[in-house]
């Protein structure tokens, strides 16, 4: 009798364990990242929900009970003065820093695109403060500025041959420019790593083609340099506007909102309603329309940079 050579199957389980196996088998995958998707909806969806209901109802600590207001919430923000306030604050301080880190930024990036000796020292040294935390910076220029023991208005003395008496921290508009001073400091060097970026992805036959058709440098800058560098500029503007509309840190620490509520960001509007007049209804409803504000402008950011080709 000829032996038997055929490999032999382990055992399969009878019954209620045997369909078990049959269905983990067939679902494995969807077994393997189940515990993921529990914890995203424990962490992120049931705290998004929670909040759609506290904007609904009343949620003050200050008043028992949490009956049903309807959007008496969402009224009680819109026709508040302060908030509408911070939002033109919020709108008029990030387009500032955006605007003017950009432009720095630029200027840096092509200063920094042609190599000289000890380009990688000074490279480093401008993104340093890329590195320190909001707080550490709003504390440092806070004491720069802060009278009557800041250098500030004595330097600024010693430069035009007269005393300087700013008060930069309550005074209006110089309590605006030292925050825009402080944020520019600080997020400056990030538009310039993006913009450097794209700067030495650009072929560089192009400006020899332009450099042999006689082209001079602002013709090549207008019709190389940014077209080219066009989805750099538009992702580097998009990821600064995300960050520079949650303005808080800097406020938090240079001048509290103060005086009054003259450095009212949205955030600060909807930290101190909520978290200093407990109020939390009323800040979860202004949250919201915060949230549905920026998400409809960072969608037509978003959209232009997926739809944005270099030329």
């Amino acid at each position: 009798m000829a032996p038997h050579t055929g490999t032999l199957s382990p055992p399969r389980p009878a019954g209620a364990l045997a369909r078990l196996s049959d269905w983990s088998e067939r679902h494995f995958k969807w077994l393997l990242v189940a515990p993921a998707v529990l914890l995203i909806l424990a962490l992120s969806v049931y705290p998004l929900l929670f909040s759609v209901w506290v904007s609904f109802v009343n949620y003050d600590f200050q008043i028992p009970g949490h009956a049903f207001v309807g959007l008496k919430n969402f009224s009680m923000v819109v026709f508040d003065p302060v908030a509408r306030w911070s939002l033109v604050l919020t709108v008029l301080l990030s387009a500032a820093n955006v605007a003017i880190e950009f432009g720095l930024g630029l200027a840096l990036a092509l200063a920094m695109v042609r190599t000289f000796p000890g380009r990688g020292l000074v490279m480093s040294i401008l993104i340093v403060p890329l590195f320190i935390s909001p707080v550490i910076v709003g504390q440092a220029w806070a004491l720069l500025l802060q009278r009557p023991f800041g250098p500030m208005d004595y330097v600024l003395g010693k430069i035009v041959g007269h005393d300087v008496t700013i008060s930069w921290l309550t005074q209006t508009p110089w309590l605006y420019i030292s925050l825009i001073l402080a944020d520019v400091w600080q997020w400056t060097p990030f538009m310039f790593v993006i913009l450097l970026a794209g700067l030495t992805s650009i072929p560089p036959n192009l400006y020899e083609a332009a450099e042999l058709d006689g082209v001079d440098s602002w013709l090549a800058f207008r019709a190389i340099t940014l077209p080219q560098l066009g989805p750099m500029i538009l992702l580097a503007i998009t990821f600064r506007l995300l960050d520079a509309i949650k303005l808080f840190d800097t406020i938090f620490i240079m001048t509290a909102g103060g005086p009054g509520t003259k450095t009212y960001t949205s955030s600060f509007y909807l930290y101190t309603v909520g978290f200093t007049q407990f109020h939390l209804s009323q800040a979860t409803a202004g949250s919201w329309i915060f949230l549905i504000f920026t998400a409809a402008v960072v969608s037509l950011l978003v959209r232009r940079l997926l739809n944005t080709e270099p030329a």
